[in-house]
């Protein structure tokens, strides 16, 4: 099947925060930070802003997902905000079903509920979250429908309600990094995410499965897909190049299985990783764009032609806060903007 051409102005952007502790500073910093760059990101016209839930991680502050997704949207007026995503295993469905009705009644038309099926930790972490590890990953599809059920339509003979959420009809993403989650999203009719900014290798497998598995049985008449990709934008080719190595070292670290803050840019990562470090990083981040505005419309052009994907979600991890927010103003003139 042949996809219609598009061009980047031709579908919106969005970013995902991960909400990075940066070396030397604290979470309450990179909270300050995510407000100001949510801030900028609405004005230049982006369309959601999503934070992902993460736990014992030394880098990542944005463990209590929906109480930041509270704190951006009241920092806001017209971004929508969401999760990119909530572990549901780590959630019974009627408590994520409260906490999302509650922050749709307090932001209207605003509030985006992405769910994921891994927790998003370690399996110690997990059973610190869960107190047990009954639930397991297999129990996703039947978990997304009990909660998309909560925020369905008000049933007032239903035994167990969300209040608020029945009739919120919150909007709900199935994320994934497989064929698994895109089957699912498909055959409940639902939009899908792709996590490409870090698991590539399904990107397209996972793609194909979902528009092939679609069906129109709710709000959503077509599929709608969103890839996430790593863009480090920058005024020259040099610069971002030097910025992005803050994002190798992170990711390193993930190799590693070593949990450290975000780290400053070095001048080269040789010295810094072997030869097969490099290798399981550069694989892990394949879908990583960086270079100035011009070189970076090239790539993500040719991304968007390879996928045909409606969104493209936006991770810029960068630990100057100032060049951060300045590659996302670089990104903005390039993609449709929101209507709002």
């Amino acid at each position: 099947m042949t996809m219609p051409t598009k061009k980047l102005a031709d579908i919106p952007v969005s970013v995902l925060d991960l909400v990075p502790i940066l070396d030397g500073k604290t979470a309450a910093d990179s909270f300050k930070n995510t407000v100001d760059l949510a801030r900028n990101v609405e004005g230049w016209g982006f369309t959601r802003y999503w934070m992902a839930e993460h736990h014992n991680m030394a880098g990542i502050a944005s463990s209590a997902t929906v109480v930041l997704i509270g704190h951006v949207a009241g920092a806001t007026s017209k971004i929508r905000v969401g999760s990119g995503g909530i572990m549901l295993p780590n959630h019974a469905p009627l408590v994520v079903a409260e906490q999302f009705g509650t922050l749709a009644t307090l932001y209207p038309g605003r509030i985006d509920l992405g769910l994921g099926r891994a927790p998003g930790t370690d399996q110690l972490t997990s059973m610190a979250l869960r107190r047990d590890l009954r639930g397991s990953v297999d129990d996703f599809p039947q978990n997304v429908v009990e909660l998309k059920n909560y925020l369905g339509p008000v049933d007032p003979t239903a035994r167990v309600r969300a209040v608020p959420g029945e009739g919120s009809n919150v909007p709900i993403w199935i994320l994934g990094s497989s064929t698994f989650g895109a089957q699912l999203a498909g055959i409940l009719g639902l939009p899908y995410a792709f996590a490409s900014h870090f698991a590539p290798t399904q990107l397209q497998a996972a793609l194909k499965t979902y528009r092939e598995s679609f069906q129109s049985i709710g709000e959503l008449k077509e599929p709608y897909a969103i890839a996430c990709v790593n863009v480090i934008a920058a005024d020259s080719d040099e610069e971002a190049l030097h910025l992005s190595t803050s994002l190798y070292q992170s990711f390193l670290n993930v190799v590693r299985g070593t949990a450290k803050p975000m780290q400053p840019p070095v001048k080269s990562m040789e010295g810094l990783w072997d030869a097969s470090e490099r290798y399981a990083v550069q694989q892990m981040l394949r879908y990583s764009f960086v270079g100035s505005a011009t070189t970076v419309q090239t790539e993500l052009q040719q991304f968007l032609d390879e996928t045909g994907v409606d969104e493209i979600m936006v991770g810029t991890n960068v630990y100057d806060h100032a060049a951060r927010v300045h590659s996302y103003e670089l990104l903005a003139p390039l993609f449709k903007k929101a209507d709002q």
